[in-house]
């Protein structure tokens, strides 16, 4: 298969990347940071903040399989405190840049091509901390289902799906948890999230799922993780 990824170069998007890589799909990696991008990768420079950078993403790519958006932000970012330029940020690439690149990818996804938007156990339920991230995932998981009733009603077969993990020990923590690394590396040595890894495995079972399989949503959570 070919495979547009977005956020290839850290956490879930590059272990995904990777793990594609070693089952021979052809991976078009999307990123700011292409030095950081793995061995193998077709390498994609964007800011997906900048709609101009997510247009021109597509002039480089052929017909595709897949669209894997895996790209996010993730601030400690209250309602009732929080800073408005980080709502935007989470905002801008959470929730409009994943819909460009949704709308941009299908002239070009094959027939039975799938869509596949890494979301958020936040997109299901409001932790205490979920300030206005949880917002940007609850947006998430409505694009990806009017997206799904869009096609079904045009009759087309392309399939549309997410997947939503609880804590994952990825870089993007580090922006979440900032003021409060303590809990981090507190989290971190009581093994209560899960690994980049184990999101990739899940992401693999909903891409090379048979063609006349949709999976709507996996929700995936540590062992360890309370909610």
């Amino acid at each position: 298969m070919h495979i547009l990824l977005t956020g290839a170069s850290s956490g879930i998007g590059r272990a995904a990347a990777e793990l594609l890589h070693e089952r021979e799909h052809i991976i078009y990696g999307v990123s700011r940071q292409l030095e950081n991008l793995p061995d193998g990768i077709h390498p994609i420079e964007a800011d997906l903040s900048k709609p101009e950078d997510i247009e021109n993403i597509f002039n480089y790519l052929p017909k595709f399989n897949a669209l894997i958006n895996c790209a996010g932000m993730a601030y400690l970012s209250p309602i009732s405190s929080g800073n408005p330029e980080q709502w935007k940020t989470m905002w801008q690439v959470n929730v409009h840049a994943l819909a460009l690149l949704c709308q941009h990818s299908l002239p070009r996804l094959t027939d039975t091509g799938i869509i596949l938007n890494v979301s958020s156990m936040s997109g299901w339920r409001v932790p205490p901390s979920g300030g206005f991230y949880a917002p940007t995932k609850f947006a998430v998981r409505a694009i990806t289902e009017a997206l799904r009733s869009e096609l079904r009603a045009e009759g087309s077969r392309i399939r549309v799906g997410s997947l939503s993990p609880g804590f994952v020990d990825t870089p993007l923590l580090d922006n979440y948890f900032h003021g409060r690394e303590q809990q981090l590396a507190t989290q971190r040595e009581s093994k209560v999230m899960l690994s980049a890894e184990d999101v990739a495995r899940s992401i693999v079972h909903i891409i090379e799922a048979p063609e006349h399989v949709e999976i709507g949503d996996i929700q995936m959570r540590s062992t360890g993780q309370k909610a």
